[in-house]
C-alpha cells in the first residue's frame, strides 16, 4: 500500500479516478476523433439532453474547432449549467432540483425537431445524451397535456411501478422518446452518443431512448395501468391516446433501428470502475470488482457487502488484505411516511456502519458517491467513513441505527464529518462505492 496518506484519502483518490475517466468533454473527443463522416458533412446538427451536455458540447466543439462554422445546435440543461460554446446552446429545461417536464422543456424539444426536420440529404446529426434525459426531453403527443403525462408518471411511482414499465408508458405518450426523435430525422447520419446512467446501458431505457427502437407497444403500456389499476384514475386523455395506438389509429414507437442511425456508448459505470480499479492497484490494495451490475435495496446491499468484509477480514478470502472492493450499479431506499434528510449513497454508508459495529469496522474504510455529486435532496454525493466516525457519533451504534430507521442520514454523517461533497460533476454514469480493508 501507497505510504504517506489515509486510507480515507486513497478511497477519494480511487473515487475521484472513477469520476475523472467519465469526464464528458474528452469521451466526445475521443469519439469524434477522425470521423470523416461528421467532418465533411455541410451541416452539423446538434441536439441532446442530459446533466452531462455542456462537458458533452464542449468536447463536441473541440473536436470540430476547424468545422465549427458548420455546427448549430441546442442540448436541454438544468437551469445553472454552463459552458464556453460558441455554436452550441444550452437551453434551460427546467429549474435546477426539479427533476420533473417542464413547458421550457418541451420548448427546447421543439426547437430540435425543427432542427432535425431541417436536414438536407447530406447533413448529419449528433445527439448528445446523457442521465437526467427523460426529463429534460419532455414532448407530450397531441391530444395529452404536459400535466396529464406528469400526472400518469407520478401515479406509476407510487404504484410502485418499475422504471421499465413507466418507461413503456412515457414513450408511448411522447413525440421524442421510443425511437421518435431519430424519425424526425432524415439526413445522412444521426450518431448518438450516450453517457449512461442506467444500470446494464440498455439503449432503449437510457433517456427514454428518443434514437433507439422501442420493443414495447401500446398495448403493453395499457396493461400497465390495468396491472397498477390506475385505468380509472389516470387522466382520461392519456388512456384515450393509449387506446387509439392499441387498435392502431395512432402509429406504433419504431421497431427496428434506421439505416442512417448510430447508437455508441461512451462513458459508463462500467468505464469508471475500470479506472477505479487502475488507481487502487496502483496505490497497492488488490482488488474486488463486484460489477455494475449491483441493484436492490440499499441497506440489502450493504449487509451483502459487510459479509464480504468480514470474508476477507477472516479468510482473506476472496482476496486478501490490504483489499479494495469496488460496487457500481445503483441502489434504491424505501422511504416510509415522513423520511430524513440522506440519499442512497449516505444510506449505504450509514448502513454498513450500522452492520460493521466498532470493531467490524477496524481497519475498514468506506466511501459511496453518486458519481454527478448529488445523493438524494442534498448538498453531498454521499459519505465517507471508518471507525473513527464511529466513535465521533453521540449515542455511537444506537444513534446510528435510529438514524438509519428514519433514512435520516445526513445530520448524523455531517456532525462526524463524514459527508462527501465534490460539488457537481458535469457527468453522471450511477454511482461508485469503495471499501478498503486494511491488514490490523
Amino acid at each position: 500500500m501507497a505510504p504517506g496518506s489515509s486510507p480515507r484519502e486513497h478511497a477519494r483518490t480511487i473515487w475521484d479516478a472513477a469520476v475523472e475517466a467519465v469526464r464528458p468533454e474528452p469521451l466526445v473527443q475521443a469519439a469524434l476523433a477522425g470521423d470523416e463522416r461528421i467532418r465533411t458533412a455541410p451541416r452539423i446538427l446538434v441536439v441532446g439532453a442530459g446533466k452531462a451536455g455542456p462537458g458533452m458540447a464542449a468536447g463536441l466543439e473541440a473536436a470540430l474547432a476547424e468545422h465549427r462554422g458548420h455546427v448549430e445546435g441546442l442540448v436541454n440543461v438544468p437551469a445553472g449549467m454552463s459552458a464556453p460554446l460558441k455554436r452550441v446552446r444550452l437551453h434551460a429545461a427546467r429549474p435546477q432540483g426539479v427533476n420533473e417536464p417542464r413547458p421550457e422543456g418541451v420548448a427546447g424539444v421543439e426547437e430540435m425537431l425543427r432542427l432535425l426536420e431541417s436536414a438536407g440529404p447530406d447533413d448529419v446529426a449528433v445527439c448528445l445524451l446523457s442521465g437526467g434525459g427523460s426529463a429534460l426531453l419532455p414532448a407530450p403527443v397531441a391530444g395529452v397535456p404536459l400535466a396529464d403525462k406528469l400526472a400518469v408518471t407520478k401515479l406509476l411511482h407510487r404504484s410502485g411501478a418499475t422504471i421499465d414499465e413507466m418507461n413503456c408508458v412515457r414513450k408511448h405518450l411522447s413525440r421524442v422518446k421510443g425511437g421518435r426523435l431519430a424519425e424526425a430525422f432524415r439526413g445522412k447520419l444521426l450518431l448518438s452518443l450516450i453517457v449512461s446512467d442506467v444500470v446494464g446501458d440498455p439503449l432503449d431505457v437510457i433517456a427514454s431512448g428518443p434514437t433507439s427502437p422501442d420493443p414495447t407497444t401500446f398495448a403493453e403500456a395499457l396493461e400497465v395501468l390495468r396491472h397498477y389499476g390506475l385505468l380509472a384514475s389516470a387522466p382520461a386523455s392519456v388512456v384515450r391516446h393509449l387506446e387509439r395506438g392499441r387498435v392502431s389509429e395512432v402509429p406504433e414507437t419504431p421497431k427496428v433501428a434506421a439505416a442512417n442511425v448510430e447508437n455508441r456508448i461512451i462513458g459508463s459505470n462500467r468505464v469508471a470502475l475500470g479506472a477505479a480499479r487502475r488507481a487502487a492497484e496502483g496505490l497497492g490494495y488488490r482488488v474486488l470488482d463486484l460489477g455494475a451490475f449491483v441493484e436492490g435495496e440499499t441497506r440489502a446491499v450493504a449487509t451483502a457487502v459487510a459479509g464480504v468484509v468480514r470474508s476477507i477480514r477472516t479468510d482473506g478470502a476472496p482476496v486478501a488484505p490490504p483489499a479494495c472492493v469496488l460496487i457500481g450499479g445503483e441502489t434504491t431506499v424505501m422511504l416510509g411516511d415522513n423520511p430524513g434528510k440522506g440519499g442512497r449513497n449516505q444510506e449505504f454508508v450509514l448502513a454498513m456502519l450500522a452492520k460493521l459495529g466498532v470493531e467490524g469496522m477496524r481497519g475498514v474504510t468506506v466511501l459511496s458517491g453518486g458519481t454527478d455529486g448529488e445523493d438524494g435532496p442534498t448538498d453531498a454525493a454521499g459519505a465517507v467513513a471508518d471507525a473513527e466516525t464511529l466513535a465521533q457519533v453521540p449515542g455511537g451504534g444506537v444513534s446510528v441505527s435510529e438514524h438509519l430507521a428514519s433514512h435520516n442520514a445526513y445530520p448524523l454523517l455531517d456532525r462526524a464529518g463524514a459527508l462527501l461533497k465534490p460539488g457537481l460533476t458535469g457527468t453522471n454514469v450511477m454511482d461508485v462505492r469503495i471499501v478498503l480493508v486494511e491488514k490490523v
